[in-house]
């Protein structure tokens, strides 16, 4: 036999963690990465120590064990453990006990029906003595934690001979409805009779831990067999059957006292979420304020260092500030809402919550939650519930020039929105929290004395033309608006938009400003400056007006175009070929500045035109120049200077000549 292969060892490794994710939902990160850990040294000296077949790599089963102090399971679904075939399941007795000594299985009830599952009916009284954790696997990396001189009951389903083995402590093992068991000197090994019934047979041991603390292991082989002389031997390879089968395996923790029964962080979870969801251990917030008039729902979970329940006696007590309500609950149901600011409960703590509620109606709360347990602090959440509607923003950089007589916007004006209109809302509480605005909260309008001969109404939409979400990042927390031209191009100033709450309440925006423009006729392109240095950044912009003067609308497109601008290389443009013009209908383009050194005109050429547009008459070329930086000095101007040089010093040579001549 050689040792495991690495694969098959990360296949086991990998069939755990699947079994891991089935966990009691309250485990924390932290606690299943130890748990983890745990099971991949375990695997890993099984595979070093045991040198087990390469079958038992596929040993983990799909069996759900119990936790400590919960009831034992009634329905066995391991595989059967037998000679040749993939190990089967060892269970560990978890009802609380609260008797004197452990009780062993007495009976497991075997069918000839079913083969993948033969011992499905167990004796559920069997007890554990001392049981303070078992983790939720029945395979070979199971995990428990015992007192000291405790005692674990144990019971499987075989259909060949089989050993409970430990590295510690003694055994006291059963055959249910057979006899014939073999015991080593120090009894921390026996070996049963060879059952061959194709249905299984239910085996059983009562397990005595040492009085030393300490960690140990409790394993159980398949493979075993009865020889010609009535021993049972273990299997060989000459004999044409398997190896023995590492069919389970515990790492038990022997401990002097519990840990029981005291709050412990790791192993317990809370998290706010808005509203009401089902229990779920994750652990994360909710990110955001709630909408006006929904609750909060602080859930958690308190368990002890064992990932157990707390007692049915400990004192929670929850308080708030800012005068939140706060009311305990179930997770996952929405208790009523509370009517203080603190409150008190005697419970265990297991997947409760707490209700945290406006205490005023259209107000927006922020406020910090506090939660102790027997006068620890075992939680802190600062959550916010949103006002109502209590302003109203129209941003100037997102307010399209409309075309004449036109009642519909464009769906290429708002970045990264493809809903149509010229202008966005923003509606905030009075705290500048963004607002939702479904249609059930109110109204958007206009304030019709404020519109005139040039804009002649606003218009809103349904649905999702109107702002869905309360993320600043996101382009749907403001509503579409658009506004309606007449014939005449100009400007509607002073136009105010309204929002009216189901209550009847007005909220009114400040003045804003509504122009309405014609199509384009002329354009005109320019740079930010005449001459650039290798390696600036140059901009580009092309501005279109209307016959009049006017700015043009930019709610049509500009049509396609070419742009070719030598020497430099296009960065970003604020629009493609379809795109309509930005804020004050111009298009901007930047460049990044090459090398070569000259004098350029760029081709700016808008002269295609659209379905939409009339064609451009003229193609633009705006010019300017790139220098490549540093010492520009020609040899023009260096003889230049050589020449002024030296006429300066036949001067000087001259002048002290004539005052020698006078001396």
């Amino acid at each position: 036999m050689g040792l495991e292969d690495p694969k098959d060892l990360r296949a086991r490794i990998r069939k755990f963690l699947i079994l891991t994710n089935e966990r009691k939902k309250k485990m924390s990160i932290k606690t299943l990465r130890k748990h983890i850990a745990v099971t991949a040294t375990t695997a890993l000296l099984v595979g070093v120590l045991s040198a087990v077949s390469t079958s038992v790599a596929n040993a983990a089963t799909s069996t759900t064990h119990p936790n400590a102090g919960t009831a034992n399971i009634a329905e066995y679904s391991g595989t059967v453990v037998t000679s040749s075939t993939t190990p089967g399941s060892m269970m560990v007795a978890t009802t609380s006990n609260t008797g004197t000594s452990a009780a062993v299985a007495t009976s497991i009830d075997t069918e000839t029906t079913e083969m993948s599952a033969t011992c499905d009916s167990l004796d559920v009284s069997s007890l554990s003595k001392g049981l303070l954790q078992k983790d939720t696997s029945s395979g070979i990396a199971q995990t428990a934690t015992v007192l000291a001189g405790g005692v674990l009951s144990l019971y499987s389903c075989t259909a060949t001979a089989v050993s409970f083995k430990a590295s510690g402590g003694s055994f006291v093992a059963y055959g249910l409805g057979n006899t014939g068991w073999t015991y080593n000197a120090d009894n921390s090994q026996v070996w049963s009779p060879n059952y061959a019934t194709a249905a299984g047979t239910g085996v059983a041991a009562l397990w005595t831990a040492p009085t030393t603390v300490g960690t140990y292991t409790v394993s159980l082989y398949g493979g075993y067999y009865t020889n010609s002389a009535g021993a049972t031997v273990i299997s060989t390879a000459t004999l044409g059957v398997t190896p023995p089968i590492l069919a389970a395996n515990i790492t038990v923790s022997v401990v002097a006292a519990s840990k029981g029964g005291s709050y412990e962080a790791t192993e317990s979870y809370c998290q706010a979420v808005r509203g009401t969801t089902a229990s779920v251990s994750s652990n994360v917030d909710t990110a955001g304020p709630a909408a006006n008039g929904e609750s909060w729902s602080i859930d958690f979970a308190l368990n002890d260092a064992y990932g157990k329940n707390l007692l049915a006696s400990t004192a929670l007590v929850a308080t708030a500030t800012n005068g939140a309500l706060l009311a305990f609950g179930t997770a996952g149901s929405t208790p009523v809402a509370g009517t203080t600011s603190t409150i008190t409960s005697s419970t265990e703590g297991d997947d409760d919550t707490i209700r945290v509620s406006q205490p005023t109606a259209g107000v927006p709360l922020t406020t910090t939650v506090t939660l102790t347990a027997n006068g620890k602090v075992v939680c802190t959440k600062t959550v916010s519930i949103a006002g109502t509607v209590s302003a109203l923003t129209i941003p100037a950089a997102n307010i399209a020039v409309q075309d004449l007589s036109q009642t519909t916007g464009s769906d290429a004006w708002f970045t990264g929105d493809t809903r149509t209109g010229t202008f966005y809302v923003v509606a905030t509480d009075s705290v500048g929290n963004r607002l939702a605005t479904p249609s059930t909260l109110g109204t958007y309008g206009v304030d019709s004395a404020t519109l005139g001969t040039t804009v002649t109404a606003v218009t809103f939409g349904s649905g999702n033309d109107l702002a869905t979400s309360t993320s600043s990042t996101s382009v749907n927390s403001a509503t579409v608006g658009t506004h309606v031209c007449a014939a005449t191009a100009g400007t509607q100033t002073g136009v105010k938009i309204t929002f009216t709450l189901a209550n009847g309440t007005v909220v009114t925006s400040a003045p804003i400003n509504l122009s309405c423009g014609d199509d384009a006729a002329t354009y005109t392109a320019s740079f930010d400056k005449a001459k650039y240095v290798s390696g600036d950044v140059a901009k580009l912009t092309v501005s279109f007006k209307d016959s009049k003067g006017n700015a043009a609308n930019n709610v049509d497109q500009v049509g396609t175009h070419t742009i070719v601008v030598p020497g430099m290389t296009l960065v970003s443009a604020s629009g493609a070929a379809t795109t309509v013009p930005k804020a004050g209908s111009k298009l901007e383009y930047t460049y990044t500045v090459g090398q070569t050194a000259g004098k350029y005109a760029a081709v700016v050429d808008f002269t295609a035109g659209t379905t939409v547009l009339a064609t451009f008459a003229t193609v633009q070329n705006p010019s300017y120049e790139i220098t490549s930086g540093g010492d520009t000095t020609t040899n023009a101007d260096v003889l230049k200077s050589i020449v002024a040089l030296i006429a300066s010093i036949n001067k000087q040579i001259q002048a002290l000549q004539k005052l020698i001549l006078k001396r």
